[in-house]
């Protein structure tokens, strides 16, 4: 049986191939012709040279799949041209979907965010006051075109769930680990902090979980998911202060003991993406975006994928340690 996983030169799409190389099965993974393909550079995961965009090159790839993993997804929270990220999550999944239909695809697991998991208003870490797979997202916390499109896909995915294709959705919170190439925002976490460059902290926290175990998540889903079904992927929630405590044991580098104002950070932000992002035409360091986001903490549940589907929950501080040796490893640092 070969499977097809797109976005396999992404951070979990390239875990995830990896995972199911290893397990011997037949990998094919969608590949745009300008990718760097190191994350899955040196195993036997067959490339298929195509872009979500074009259609064509995605039901070639498709073709003689019975299984898919759309993973691909433009993850960024600033663009210089913004609504690109929509269009390329969105149509791109369209043609994906499309795809896999008329090539005869029986099962698809689809990889959304838990950004389109509904967050309570307290932002409690109180077991009974977590964000589930049953709460939909507030419309005022869909932030910017990465959340908003995410939202937009997987109601696309869910709707394209029926007794010819079968659809699972999955909900990975802020992996970490090896392999995260382009860096993506979570993994700068970790990198900021290993190149001395967090000089201080917001009040904001999220669900870390290590990227092998949503690589699994992904797996369990394919093989008991229940169509239809959303399936939060996560393992701690903890604060940002309390991730950069864990990072100093690691690195040996000191935390942060400064908290910095949300509207101080902002006004940063706002700044470095004029300078950066309209005069220099490069991603800005601090997002506007990625900040306003961090004024919700999202602390979700995991339990239904831990109980349902038997995901893993790894200590994050071995994901973390494991994302900085990676880092160190590769050059980054």
């Amino acid at each position: 049986m070969t499977t097809l996983v797109t976005g396999a030169t992404g951070f979990i799409g390239g875990n995830l191939a990896r995972a199911l190389w290893s397990r011997g099965e037949d990998v094919r993974a969608l590949v745009r012709p300008s990718a760097n393909d190191l994350a899955i550079r040196g195993t036997g995961v067959a490339q298929a040279t195509g872009d979500l965009l074009d259609s064509e090159s995605v039901r070639r790839a498709a073709a003689g799949c019975e299984t898919v993993y759309h993973c691909a997804a433009t993850y960024s929270f600033w663009s210089p041209h913004p609504r690109e990220v929509y269009r390329s999550n969105v149509a791109g999944t369209v043609n994906l979907l499309d795809a896999a239909r008329q090539v005869g695809v029986r099962r698809v697991v689809f990889t959304s965010s838990v950004s389109t998991i509904g967050i309570p208003e307290n932002g409690s870490r109180d077991p009974e006051l977590l964000g589930t797979e049953e709460m939909a997202p507030r419309q005022a916390l869909l932030i910017g075109d990465y959340k908003q499109s995410k939202y937009a896909t997987e109601q696309i995915a869910l709707a394209a769930n029926d007794d010819e294709m079968e659809v699972v959705v999955v909900n990975p919170c802020a992996p970490v680990g090896e392999w995260d190439v382009k860096p993506t925002p979570t993994g700068q976490i970790p990198l900021s902090f290993a190149r001395g460059k967090a000089p201080g902290y917001i009040a904001t926290g999220m669900n870390l979980i290590d990227v092998g175990d949503v690589a699994e998540g992904h797996i369990l889903a394919m093989e008991r998911g229940i169509p239809g079904e959303r399936y939060i992927l996560g393992c701690r929630n903890l604060t940002l202060k309390e991730i950069f405590d864990i990072l100093s044991t690691i690195t040996g580098r000191r935390a942060p003991k400064i908290r910095i104002p949300h509207w101080a950070i902002l006004g940063v932000a706002y700044f470095d993406e004029f300078v950066e992002g309209t005069l220099l035409r490069r991603p800005p360091t601090v997002p506007v975006e990625a900040i306003k986001i961090t004024k919700h903490p999202m602390y979700v549940s995991s339990k239904k994928a831990v109980s349902e589907l038997g995901l893993p929950q790894s200590p994050v501080e071995a994901a973390l340690e494991k994302a900085i040796r990676w880092f160190r490893n590769y050059g980054y640092c």
